[in-house]
C-alpha cells in the first residue's frame, strides 16, 4: 500500500540522514557500544547537520517547523542501520517540548543557541531511587533561599545524564496539599556544573547501550531562581502535557525496529546455507517472515495514523497509549521471532538483531509501562 505520511522534504531529509548515519556513526559504532556512550563530537554534527533545531523557531535559531515527522524519520534510519545517537533523543523529545512551552523570551535566548549547535546538552530528571511511577511521592527538594533554590536529592534513571550539561530537574518546592499530593513539584533548569551536583553511577544496562543513563545526587546546589521552568509548585501538572508525545515516539520507534529486523532477518537467511541450501528457502523461514511483515506492515499504519493525529493535535493520551502498547508487543514479538531465524548468531552482538533484541525491551516499560497504558485505555472506555 502506498504511503502518504512523508513528504518529497521528508524523504530529502531522509536521504541526508541516511548519508550522515553511514558515513558518520556506522564506522564507528562498535567502539562506542563497547564504551557505553557517544562521543560529544556526536551531538555537535549532529546539531550541524540541523536535527536539534527542526522544532525550534527561526529567532532562536531552528528550522520552525512545527511537526514531528522529521523526528518520526530519524526512528526509521537509525533503526534501519542498528545504531543509536545517544542522549539526542531525550535532548529533543522530551526536554525541548518543556522549553518551548515554558520557557520566558529571556530563557529561550540564553539556552537555545547551544541546544540548537549540540554544544549544550539537555536531560530530564523524574525518577527517584523510591519514587517511579509515583512521581507525587518524590523526596528531592528545592528550597527557596532569596533569589536561589537550595537542591537536595537524588534522581536515578536518567537518560543522557552521563554527558548533560543542563538537565531538567523535577523537585518538591512546596509541601502537597491534603486533598492533591500532586501540588508543590517545580521545574529547575539545573547546570550540571555548580557545586554540589553529582552523577553518581553509569548504569550498566542490558540494551541502549550507546545512550549513558545515570544516577544524580544533588547537595546544597543552588539554582538561580531565573532557571525555574513554568510556575513554581506547578510542574506536575506539565509532565502530563508531553506524555502523549513521548509515547508516540516509544511506538514509532519500536515499530521501527520491528521493520529493521524484519530487514536484518531477511538478508541474513538469504546468505546463510544449512544443509546445502539456504534459510531461506525453507517454507518455515518463509512462513515466519511474511508472519513478521504483516505485523510490522500493522504498525507502521497505527504509527503513521498517531503521527498525523498527533501533528494535527488530536492525538488523545488513549490514542497515544493505544499506539504504544499495540507498537511495543508488536516489537517484542517481531525481533524475538526474528532471532530465532538467526540461530545461535542471533545471540552475539556483533549481529544487529541481539541488540535490537536487547533496546526492544525497554519499550514496555519506560514512558509508562504496558500495564499502565491498558489502564488509560480501559478509563478511555468507560471501564
Amino acid at each position: 500500500m502506498r504511503r502518504t505520511v512523508f513528504t518529497e522534504d521528508h524523504e530529502a531529509f531522509r536521504s541526508t540522514l541516511r548519508a550522515f548515519i553511514e558515513a558518520e556513526v556506522v564506522p564507528h559504532y562498535q567502539e562506542w557500544f563497547e564504551a557505553g556512550l557517544v562521543p560529544r563530537d556526536l551531538y555537535r554534527k549532529l546539531g550541524e547537520l540541523g536535527v536539534f533545531g527542526i522544532e525550534v523557531p527561526e529567532e532562536h535559531g531552528g528550522a520552525g517547523i512545527d511537526s514531528f515527522k522529521y523526528s518520526a524519520i530519524q526512528y526509521e534510519e537509525t533503526a534501519r542501520a542498528g545504531i543509536g545517537f545517544g542522549g539526542a533523543g531525550t535532548h529533543v523529545a522530551l526536554c525541548l517540548p518543556y522549553l518551548l512551552s515554558l520557557g520566558t523570551p529571556e530563557q529561550l535566548e540564553r539556552w537555545m543557541p547551544g541546544f540548537v549547535a549540540g554544544e549544550e546538552m539537555w536531560a530530564i530528571a523524574m525518577t527517584e531511587p523510591g519514587a517511579g511511577s509515583d512521581l507525587a511521592g518524590m523526596r528531592t527538594t528545592a528550597r527557596k533561599d532569596g533569589d536561589e533554590y537550595v537542591l537536595n536529592g537524588a534522581k536515578t534513571f536518567i537518560t543522557g545524564g552521563v554527558q548533560a550539561d543542563r538537565v531538567i530537574v523535577c523537585a518538591r518546592t512546596s509541601p502537597p496539599r491534603e486533598d492533591d499530593r500532586r501540588f508543590g513539584i517545580s521545574l529547575l533548569a539545573v547546570d550540571t556544573s555548580l557545586p554540589g551536583y553529582e552523577v553518581g553511577r553509569k548504569l550498566d544496562k542490558i540494551g541502549l547501550r550507546t545512550s549513558d543513563t545515570a544516577e544524580l545526587s544533588f547537595t546544597d546546589v543552588r539554582v538561580p531562581a531565573h532557571d525555574l521552568l513554568g510556575e513554581e509548585d506547578r510542574g506536575f501538572s506539565y509532565l502530563g502535557h508531553n506524555l502523549a508525545k513521548e509515547r508516540l515516539g516509544i511506538a514509532y520507534g519500536a515499530y521501527a525496529q520491528a521493520a529493521a529486523a524484519v530487514r536484518f532477518t531477511q538478508a541474513y537467511v538469504t546468505d546463510r546455507t544449512v544443509f546445502g541450501t539456504s534459510v531461506a528457502s525453507f517454507q518455515n523461514t518463509k512462513f515466519e517472515l511474511a508472519a513478521c511483515q504483516a505485523e510490522v506492515d500493522a504498525a507502521q499504519a497505527v504509527a503513521d495514523r498517531a503521527l498525523e493525529a498527533l501533528d494535527a493535535g488530536h492525538l488523545t493520551p488513549a490514542d497515544a497509549a493505544s499506539a504504544k502498547l499495540f507498537c511495543t508487543e508488536v516489537a517484542s514479538r517481531v525481533i524475538d521471532r526474528c532471532l530465532q531465524l538467526h540461530g545461535g548468531y542471533g545471540y552475539m552482538n556483533e549481529y544487529p538483531i541481539a541488540r535490537l533484541y536487547a533496546d526492544n525491551r525497554v519499550n514496555r516499560i519506560y514512558g509508562g509501562t504496558s500495564e499502565v497504558m491498558k489502564v488509560i485505555i480501559a478509563k478511555s472506555m468507560g471501564l
